[in-house]
């Protein structure tokens, strides 16, 4: 608008509705007051008059007036309601270059679609409603381990098939996705929380080295109640008074002037100040948080820190390691970066603690090759058959390495599953998008994407159909994770009482694909031979007996497998990483049947996924199973294989096969 409001002037002809004003956000309008010796003194008048004498109305209220009746203040003059702003799409570019429009209307047929799909999506959001806390009241004061993994899988799940739906709805919707505060605000709605009573010091049930990948996480655990600020505090009560405000725990994740390199120091900035889009920067004042910190520092009592680090796989998002305790050593004032005045405190960690943050600085320095990996044997043992190298460490004793066998990324079919009926591949000529009902491999699927958008599985499913090598999409489609290789830097290890062993460097998300169960499948005669000969670790049974347990939302439909024939595979002589991960009664890992076909025939894959949130070197575990009757002797204990369980778990059953 040339020369703001004083020097817009309208067009010749008011009434053409064709022109357009170059009309800028009122925010940015400065209206222009003419001084007294230019003018007459600014009169603000009702944009349709009456006008005073000299005075004239300007464009687009410049037509011919009409007298205006009192409104009807009770009346509803607008036909559509008012939505934010960031949930209007913007118009299409022109397809041509004369600066026109087109506009497709919607047909009656495509109201109707749509309203159902709204409809539909109520209909799910209600029944996610509908489950039942299961937490006392006193849970919800006071957790413990079980409590606190329980909820956080809760969570997951919900939050798994939240970013499913809004995955599925259109594609070109800009409103903002962000299922992990739907699902928060669902679970703090029925009260599935724990640790709900602040305390100063350990949060029962949370342990040192815990991951988070959403704020909101630390909150419904008890270990940092804000979602959003730095720093959490309570008052102290003294009698019936309440005394001064103390600081629990802090978030460090990048947002302030930190100095957050040392694993065992932590030089952390007070809150406030900071510069935003309606503000400048300011100097820090002492309270809330700041004076919490301060009172903190002169109690000398126990902070929790929550260091708060770059996800490698998914740039745009943080992952939060719970670092234990520390104490402030020192509090001063200093000038930031912005030239205002802000608070630091220094925190030292409290010795004798589990090493968290320190074992991710190390593996920094690994992937740096500075220093190289204490005990490290050999770089990749996969001998570039993996996309991502897998190093072989001992730092147990002298042994050089395992077994020899050859590395197969895949398992090996000496015959193919054929399918009962005919199955055929997408006609998606991109990548398979969600809520594409026209995707035959998402109608295998019973209408789901089996993935979310980041490639986490939504839920676990009687049998999970990827794109196959006939599917004409393209080779990254979200719809082949598992023919992708490795997600996470992987280590086979030497364990101090169960041989060799897989962890990652990496920390890795619940339901992120790990690797495939790879090897040679065998009938049974040869799978007896070789238990008989005591290599039944190397054997994978998908007809065995495993401990049922719950990994989708409580409102989802089944999760027992749906396998056409039972499926055993040795990785005795040939296989991959899968080989070494060993057994727990209470795993971090299960298994999930993943099938895709080529030229109509079915090939399936044993798929390995993360049951929850696992942090960097944690040993990857699952469930062997008990076998049926028939795949051994049940009197005979050295036919069984029948072996002690070390696995450490309070419900470890004592031993395994």
């Amino acid at each position: 608008m040339e020369g703001g409001l004083g020097g817009n002037t309208g067009p010749t002809n008011p009434s053409d509705k064709s022109k357009v004003l170059d009309v800028k956000p009122l925010r940015t309008l400065v209206p222009l007051f003419p001084e007294p010796p230019e003018g007459p003194p600014f009169v603000c008048v009702p944009p349709n008059g009456p006008f005073l004498s000299g005075f004239s109305p300007f464009f687009p209220f410049s037509g011919q007036q009409v007298s205006q009746p009192t409104p009807d203040l009770n009346q509803n003059y607008f036909n559509s309601t008012a939505v934010p702003l960031r949930s209007v799409r913007a118009e299409p570019a022109p397809a041509s270059g004369n600066g026109s429009h087109k506009h497709k209307s919607a047909g009656p047929s495509s109201v109707k679609k749509k309203a159902k799909r709204r409809k539909d999506s109520e209909s799910v959001l209600t029944s996610l409603m509908n489950f039942n806390p299961g937490i006392s009241l006193s849970e919800r004061d006071d957790g413990n381990r079980q409590l606190v993994e329980s909820v956080l899988l809760r969570f997951d799940a919900l939050r798994r098939k939240l970013s499913q739906m809004e995955d599925a709805k259109e594609l070109h919707s800009s409103i903002i996705k962000r299922s992990d505060l739907k699902a928060a605000n669902m679970m703090l709605t029925k009260g599935v929380r724990t640790n709900m009573k602040k305390r100063i010091g350990v949060v029962p049930g949370v342990e040192i080295g815990d991951i988070f990948f959403f704020r909101m996480e630390l909150s419904l655990v008890g270990l940092h109640f804000p979602s959003m600020a730095g720093i959490d505090y309570m008052a102290i009560k003294s009698g019936d008074l309440e005394g001064e405000r103390v600081a629990l725990s802090i978030v460090s994740s990048g947002g302030y002037d930190d100095d957050a390199e040392d694993p065992d120091v932590l030089v952390y900035s007070g809150q406030g100040g900071s510069a935003s889009r309606d503000k400048e920067a300011s100097d820090q004042q002492l309270v809330r948080g700041n004076l919490a910190l301060e009172r903190s520092f002169h109690r000398g009592n126990e902070v929790r820190v929550i260091r708060g680090l770059k996800d490698n796989v998914h740039q745009m998002s943080k992952v939060y390691v719970y670092d234990g305790l520390y104490k402030i050593q020192e509090s001063w004032m200093e000038k930031g970066k912005s030239g205002c005045n802000m608070f630091k405190y220094k925190l030292g960690r409290i010795p004798g603690q589990p090493a968290a943050f320190a074992t991710w600085k190390s593996i920094q320095k690994w992937k740096e090759g500075l220093p190289s990996r204490a005990g490290l044997i050999i770089p990749d043992l996969t001998s570039g058959a993996e996309n991502t190298p897998v190093s072989l460490v001992n730092e147990v004793d002298d042994e050089k390495g395992p077994a020899y066998f050859t590395y197969s990324p895949t398992v090996k079919y000496s015959k193919s599953f054929k399918l009962v009926q005919p199955s055929y591949a997408c006609s998606c000529h991109d990548a398979c998008q969600p809520g594409n009902s026209n995707c035959s491999c998402i109608q295998k699927n019973g209408g789901d994407f089996p993935y979310t958008t980041n490639g986490v599985l939504a839920c676990r499913k009687p049998m999970v159909y990827e794109c196959g090598p006939t599917c004409p999409c393209i080779r990254n489609c979200k719809n082949r994770v598992i023919q992708t290789g490795l997600k996470a830097h992987l280590e086979v290890f030497k364990t101090r009482d169960r041989g060799w062993g897989l962890r990652a460097w990496d920390p890795i998300r619940a339901g992120t694909f790990i690797c495939e169960y790879a090897g040679e499948v065998i009938d049974e005669t040869k799978a007896r031979q070789e238990s008989g000969d005591g290599e039944s670790e190397y054997v994978f049974h998908t007809n065995r007996l495993y401990e049922s347990f719950k990994w989708n939302f409580e409102a989802e439909s089944s999760e027992d497998f749906d396998i056409p024939s039972p499926v055993i595979i040795s990785s005795k002589n040939s296989g991959n990483v899968a080989r070494f991960m060993n057994h727990s009664c209470t795993p971090n890992v299960f298994w999930q049947p993943v099938m895709y076909e080529h030229n109509n025939e079915a090939f399936l894959h044993i798929a390995f996924f993360s049951k929850k949130h696992i942090p960097p070197m944690t040993e990857l575990t699952f469930d062997y199973g008990i076998p049926q009757s028939g795949e051994t002797q049940a009197d005979n204990p050295p036919a069984n294989g029948r072996k002690k369980c070390l696995c450490g778990s309070p419900k470890c059953r004592g031993y395994f096969y």
